[in-house]
């Protein structure tokens, strides 16, 4: 099982941003994949979820519309676009699996990516 995440770096506030997640060794159809965060000095917390089978998203309210999940157009690829980030988006963002509906609580999640930085910064 393999999630891997990628597409960070550093952007000013008002930008767009694209992160990607590949995952391999696994029949994702059955599965949910979720975006999660973790800012400096606080908790890691739940973005966005796409329940891959019925497409069913949920978002964290200060992303809802700004931030949209979806599958790529490459096989086995969710992607979160970021738009209109703030500084408060900053954080280290990870992409993770897990075998049920759509879910931000990170305790359900059972395989997780490395994580990519975002910084949104002037």
């Amino acid at each position: 099982v393999q999630l891997q995440a990628s597409g960070g770096g550093l952007v000013q506030p008002g930008d767009s941003l694209r992160l990607s997640c590949v995952v391999s060794g696994f029949p994702w159809d059955y599965y949910t994949i979720a975006w999660f965060r973790q800012a400096p000095t606080k908790e890691r917390e739940g973005v966005a979820c796409l329940t891959i089978s019925d497409g069913n998203t949920n978002y964290l309210d200060s992303v809802k519309g700004r931030f949209i999940i979806g599958r790529g157009n490459a096989e086995r690829t969710v992607h979160l676009q970021m738009h209109s980030l703030e500084p408060e988006d900053t954080a280290v963002y990870y992409c993770a699996r897990y075998l049920g509906p759509c879910s931000l609580y990170e305790t359900l999640y059972d395989h997780w990516s490395q994580g990519t930085l975002v910084t949104v910064s002037s």
